[in-house]
């Protein structure tokens, strides 16, 4: 199951930037077949420049080494395109997995996909106008 959510609107000393996130729900058991199959709507979805894909966890209870080398390859695929992927859901099982080798430090992982969601919210400080110092300068200091 694969969902469409939208960061929020902007507010008035800040900016939020519109970005779509895709949430796809992983099954609690990944065989090379469905592998295949997620990696290609992975693929679809990061055709976009700077793909946010959150891959909800929660019904995995256990990693294998194959699952982990598919969530490298989703990440893999988004950062072709400067985009981002980010876990959602983990058990203790699975994080203690990530962490083992490694990988947990490649990934943010959250609790759940909301969070995750919310998380690609980017807000851009407001910048003043650009002020031109030269011309304040006396005529001896200009160069």
């Amino acid at each position: 199951m694969m969902r469409k959510l939208e960061a929020e609107g902007s507010t008035e000393a800040m900016t939020a930037h519109m970005r779509l996130t895709m949430v796809k729900e992983l099954p609690a058991r990944l065989d090379w077949k469905s592998e295949r199959a997620l990696l290609q709507s992975v693929k679809m979805v990061t055709n976009v420049e700077r793909p946010a894909i959150v891959l909800n966890c929660s019904r995995m209870r256990e990693m294998n080494i194959s699952t982990i080398h598919f969530l490298l390859c989703c990440l893999e695929e988004a950062m072709k395109r400067n985009g981002d992927v980010r876990l959602a859901g983990l058990s203790h099982q699975a994080m203690e997995s990530l962490r083992c080798l490694g990988v947990d430090r490649l990934f943010r992982i959250f609790e759940t996909s909301e969070q995750a969601v919310r998380s690609f919210q980017r807000r851009a400080a407001f910048v003043s106008p650009f002020v031109d110092t030269t011309a304040a300068m006396p005529a001896e200091n200009a160069a």
